[in-house]
């Protein structure tokens, strides 16, 4: 076997979502993921600290992302259109690295593992941060960036959810403006100017 192979990353990538479809993500190990693969231990530390970290290590880069598009956005566009411009921009690339069969393998996943659904927790309170963040630099009050964070947060959870669900009906970019069009559409129904009762 060479020294270096540079399919490697995407053999245990591989070797990892089809132990975890099979097995359930706590029952399998890296050894049987290496194992699967055809690689060593130490092949496998080269591209991830963990098992974790084959689900989610491209993930990690989604909150910086999200927020330079954010500062990136055009200076005429309002706080929640500049988060919009940026879910669709970055949504793109992400839906390029990731493609919905490979992205819906790993939703299913996680959904079925209580530890990776309280990391997935952690990632978006993560990109929650990072997006307040980069709003308040644009000029958003404390209050609006956060509440208008949260907001994006959901559209894109809502949307990936969607494009994983049925990934040939539209693009990812697509269904992130779909559903912020339903928010918009539903908020336009509601009467501003008086509270609603219980």
């Amino acid at each position: 076997m060479p020294r270096w192979d540079p399919h490697a990353e995407d053999r245990l990538r591989e070797a990892a979502l089809e132990l975890f479809l099979e097995h359930g993500y706590e029952n399998v190990t890296v050894a049987e993921i290496t194992e699967r693969a055809g690689l060593t231990r130490r092949s496998f530390s080269r591209y991830f600290t963990d098992k974790r970290d084959v689900l989610f290590a491209e993930s990690e880069q989604l909150p910086a992302a999200l927020a330079r598009s954010v500062r990136h956005a055009g200076d005429s566009l309002s706080p929640f259109e500049a988060l919009l411009a940026a879910l669709v921009d970055v949504a793109g690339a992400l839906a390029d690295q990731a493609p919905a069969p490979l992205a819906a393998q790993r939703r299913a996943i996680v959904r079925a593992s209580p530890e990776l659904q309280e990391r997935g927790r952690t990632k978006f309170a993560a990109v929650t941060d990072a997006v307040a963040d980069a709003l308040r630099d644009r000029g958003a009050a404390e209050s609006e960036a956060t509440l208008l964070a949260q907001v994006g947060v959901a559209i894109f959870r809502t949307a990936f959810e969607r494009w994983t669900d049925q990934p040939d009906d539209a693009g990812l970019p697509a269904r992130i403006w779909e559903a912020a069009a339903e928010l918009a559409t539903s908020l336009g129904t509601v009467d501003f100017t008086t509270p609603p009762r219980p």
